[in-house]
């Protein structure tokens, strides 16, 4: 069965990258540009995995977990952090707000992937 991925990132390259890398290993992906429209894509798409920026408009990924987690429905639902930013202060807030992992830009494809299977088995 193929697994839905909810990519959240207002940047269109890093969009278009991981829909190419994502679609290539077979999984399904649905896009979001900020926390706000993930969450609104969340509900639509019966995601099985999230993978989400930090540093966006309107809701950041840090809101945008908290958001996930605060809904029943999504409250198992793995999240990947894909971001620029590396501060262990930010990697632990994320971890509070319910983030399973966090992965640092640029990414390689095949350990995002690899990542990815291992929070969906």
């Amino acid at each position: 069965m193929t697994k839905t991925i909810l990519t959240v990132d207002d940047s269109r390259t890093m969009r278009d990258m991981l829909h190419l890398a994502l679609t290539e290993a077979g999984f399904r992906v649905v896009q979001a540009v900020d926390g706000l429209d993930g969450l609104e894509a969340l509900d639509k798409a019966q995601a099985d995995i999230i993978i989400t920026d930090i540093n966006m408009p309107r809701l950041d990924g840090f809101g945008f977990i908290e958001g996930v987690r605060g809904n029943e429905k999504h409250r198992a639902t793995p999240i990947l952090v894909l971001t620029t930013e590396s501060d262990a202060a930010k990697k632990q807030r994320a971890r509070d707000a319910g983030a399973t992992g966090w992965i640092v830009k640029p990414f390689n494809p095949d350990k995002l992937i690899d990542a990815i299977r291992r929070v969906a088995a």
